[in-house]
């Protein structure tokens, strides 16, 4: 009884409760009724909004495509820097083109490394016309090119924070390598770069070298394989392509070349691919257009971003499940580390620039190395006298040993063969650099968004700087070393923006050589075609074909 008394008092008041708050609602409707002005108020902000947006997207066009061209190309003009005109949006790019198309037609009628007139037709051309010192266009992107070896030192050292790469690079390489270390900027590149490093430093790098013999020691049993069924004949370059992916794939990875090798494929494509990215960049909003281009360099790039995320989640797994108790100590587990930790000063690490950095590190820590050592094989097979002489040299240094760690200091002779071929052969013909603010280069004044243009190829090629012989193979001249590094030898750029990577490839080089050299001689192949073009790297067109004899028969 007193259970249905307090139920239905309960409910009485529930219910007046109820009638009180539909009361409220009803007399604040009354109250506030929707009115015409307030809607109107409202669509009033979204418009404005919109058109603040749609102005300064404008603007922002019209600045990057107009404005700042125009800006830049009035102050280099007061300064004496002139150069060829460019056309509305595509700028010099067809000029480029067409020069380039028409000197790399031809097959060259021998061997001979005089190869600036044929990789970089335009610099021979407008340097002619307008001085060392010239401004040409790169789309709606200005480009100066400076041969002078003090400002190059200059720009590479001091301004290493204040110039860096182009929106243009960046985006046309975003499906690439991403914003990886080698495209970043300022303090993400300064981040990326102390992260990294320890990866290619000290007993960590030392500590590559039994595993760069053994990588070695597999692609020399192939090469066996193919001379002991009859192939006399073989193109080295797929050899050295194969041999330092499955290193890179070792050391960094801890994969193989066998697992990356779909990877390595689909980085090759997009390389070709982002090679075109200038020309389908030139108009506003193109980059958002579905033509076939940008559906292909898209799909390849998921492709390759869904291998590399079973690469990372086999790694996190590991860890999970307890097989490991840490993510390891190579560069994968370095960049997983660093995603783990929550930094006090506002950088940090996500999945996306993991995989940035794995394809940088994927294409970058393989491709280079491998032109290197197709380069330096093909100078080695024409000039059999080097050859010998670097033989003798890796004979008496290892006595029959495998290279050692504590071998690579000795191979003088060796070192300087890799650093002729990297002088004839750099791995990029040109290094480029955007001016974030207004600098002083020397005595020119370099306003903010000018691009600057280093020809490295025509800068060891220069007589001036090396000699009437500057066209030849003579690695006698790295004997004294009269070069300046950082100056007019610049393969691996300088500065603090220098080639993360570059000890760990010359340890690569000579340990890949040295065994090479003294378990085959070689020499060039009548079927070779010397034909050197450039796909962001200076490649042989048609590969490098040599023909191999064991030294043991």
């Amino acid at each position: 009884m007193k259970i249905e008394t307090t139920m239905g008092s309960f409910l009485k008041e529930e219910g007046k409760e109820e009638e009180f708050l539909v009361d409220d609602v009803d007399e604040v409707c009354e109250r506030s009724p929707p009115t015409m002005a307030t809607i109107m108020l409202v669509m009033t902000n979204l418009f404005v909004m919109f058109l603040f947006c749609f102005f300064k997207v404008a603007y922002d066009t019209i600045s990057c495509y107009f404005l700042t061209p125009r800006r830049i190309k009035k102050i280099m003009e007061k300064q004496g820097v002139r150069g060829p005109k460019p056309r509305p949006f595509t700028g010099n790019i067809q000029d480029v083109a067409s020069l380039v198309s028409q000197s790399t037609s031809k097959d060259m009628d021998r061997i001979t490394h005089d190869t600036v007139n044929r990789l970089l037709p335009h610099y021979v051309a407008w340097s002619k016309q307008y001085g060392k010192r010239f401004i040409f266009w790169n789309g709606i992107e200005p480009r100066l090119c400076i041969a002078e070896t003090e400002l190059i030192k200059e720009l590479l050292t001091k301004y290493s924070t204040k110039a860096g790469k182009s929106w243009l690079q960046r985006e046309g390489t975003k499906h690439f390598i991403g914003r990886g270390l080698l495209m970043a900027n300022g303090s993400d590149w300064y981040h990326q770069r102390h992260i990294a490093a320890p990866a290619f430093m000290g007993e960590r790098l030392k500590g590559y070298a039994g595993l760069m013999v053994d990588c070695t020691k597999n692609m020399l049993q192939s090469l066996q394989n193919a001379v002991e069924s009859g192939q006399t004949e073989v193109e080295v370059g797929e050899y050295m392509t194969r041999v330092t992916a499955d290193i890179i794939s070792r050391t960094e990875f801890d994969s193989s070349y066998e697992k990356g090798k779909q990877i390595f494929h689909l980085l090759t494509e997009l390389q070709s691919l982002c090679h075109q990215a200038t020309r389908h960049l030139c108009l506003p909003g193109s980059r958002f257009f579905p033509s076939n281009y940008n559906r292909q360099i898209k799909s390849k790039k998921m492709e390759v971003e869904r291998l590399l995320l079973e690469i990372i989640q086999s790694r996190k797994d590991c860890v999970e499940i307890g097989r490991s108790s840490s993510y390891g100590n190579d560069l994968l587990g370095i960049l997983l580390n660093e995603m783990e930790k929550k930094r006090s000063d506002g950088f940090n690490i996500n999945l996306q620039l993991i995989m940035d950095e794995c394809k940088t590190f994927f294409f970058a820590g393989h491709e280079t190395t491998a032109l290197l050592l197709t380069w330096t094989v093909m100078l080695l097979a024409t000039n059999p006298s080097w050859q010998e002489k670097v033989r003798a040299e890796v004979n008496e240094v290892c006595n029959g040993e495998s290279p050692s760690i504590d071998h690579l200091p000795k191979f003088n002779l060796l070192n300087m063969v890799i650093n002729e071929s990297l002088r004839l052969y750099p791995p990029a013909t040109l290094l480029p650099r955007m001016a974030f603010e207004d600098i002083k280069l020397g005595d020119l004044d370099i306003p903010k968004g000018l691009q600057i243009w280093i020809p490295v190829l025509a800068i060891h090629h220069s007589e001036e700087l090396w000699g009437k012989d500057a066209n030849e193979f003579n690695p006698d001249r790295f004997a004294s070393k009269p070069f300046a590094p950082g100056r007019h030898f610049i393969p691996f750029a300088a500065g603090p923006r220098n080639c993360i990577g570059q000890s760990f490839a010359m340890m690569e080089a000579k340990i890949i050589l040295a065994m090479l050299i003294s378990r085959f001689s070689f020499n060039i192949s009548d079927s070779y075609r010397h034909a050197p073009v450039v796909v962001l790297t200076i490649k042989p067109k048609y590969g490098v074909q040599v023909y191999l004899k064991p030294l043991n028969s």
